[in-house]
């Protein structure tokens, strides 16, 4: 009996330590090839409001990270000298329409006149002064549109929807035309960024089925890879001085492989969940697409 028992003892020994070395060789495999990452990131566009006018602010509308909705007004610049710009534009083009009404009617009884009674050169002339009229007016027309639109950007929109994020300007403060005033976290652009090695983009493709996991949340949220990044910058190739390769002159026989960014769409957001861009997140591509799975 006790020879017996020891013969059952090797075999089993060896099936055990058998099946850990499989368990931990599929493993390994799993966690170096299969296509999950956790270095992910939520992303989003943050829009830069500048105005289109110069001039103090005179009213802020928003409050550090409130929701707006594409053309709430964010904030108010003084109008007064547009107001007055505006009246001058409209003066101008009032007279600029009296100029021209006065050639024209001119044009129009030297057209009537015989040849006898008008000259040529004459007739040349009230025609030149009514088109000059008409040039003079076009103008007018064009500075009133002008001061108009000013006028109106002197309230500052928002161009998309999403939330006002690190609001720091004052009443008071003087907004150059051009020069960012506010930042807006546009909520219709939120994306994950999964920066995958190398050796797992294989195994990934546009339309796969992707689970995203939180550190903030615990349900999961749905997407699917959008595309792959074509291009990361080459650290060794940086240019040198007189416009040449600058390569390292080192190089290390144990080779990191290089994380591509993958841009993933979301799907669905579970309730609950609160997106912030610059959170981190854990990315398992989940489902193939049927195209893949038709070839394999």
């Amino acid at each position: 009996m006790p020879g017996i028992s020891s013969w059952i003892r090797v075999p089993v020994t060896v099936v055990i330590v058998l099946a850990a070395v499989i368990a931990g060789w599929y493993l390994w495999r799993t966690y170096e090839e299969s296509p999950w990452t956790r270095d992910g990131r939520i992303r989003a566009n943050v829009v830069m409001v500048a105005p289109d006018v110069n001039g103090a602010v005179v009213d802020i509308r928003v409050k550090d990270n409130q929701e707006i909705k594409i053309g709430d007004v964010l904030f108010t610049i003084d109008p007064a000298r547009y107001q007055l710009a505006l009246s001058e534009a409209e003066a101008a083009q009032a007279g600029a329409k009296s100029q021209l009404d006065q050639k024209q009617e001119e044009l129009e009884r030297r057209e009537k006149l015989s040849s006898a009674s008008i000259s040529a050169e004459a007739l040349n002339q009230a025609r030149t002064a009514a088109l000059a009229a008409q040039a003079a007016y076009d103008q007018a027309v064009a500075s009133y549109r002008v001061a108009k639109l000013n006028l109106a950007r002197t309230e500052v929109r928002a161009p998309v929807n999403g939330y006002v994020t690190n609001l720091l300007m004052s009443r008071g403060d003087y907004a150059t035309a051009g020069r960012a005033m506010l930042a807006i976290v546009d909520s219709d652009s939120y994306y994950v960024a999964g920066y995958f090695e190398e050796t797992k983009l294989r195994r990934i493709r546009a339309g796969d089925k992707v689970s995203i996991r939180l550190m903030a949340y615990e349900p999961a949220i749905s997407g699917h890879v959008e595309s792959v990044a074509r291009a990361i910058t080459d650290r060794d190739n940086a240019l040198g001085s007189d416009l040449v390769a600058n390569v390292n002159p080192t190089f290390s026989w144990v080779r990191l492989a290089q994380r591509i960014p993958v841009r993933i769409a979301i799907d669905q957001i579970p309730p609950g969940i609160t997106l912030s861009a610059g959170m981190t997140a854990t990315i398992v591509v989940t489902e193939q697409t049927s195209e893949r799975k038709d070839r394999q």
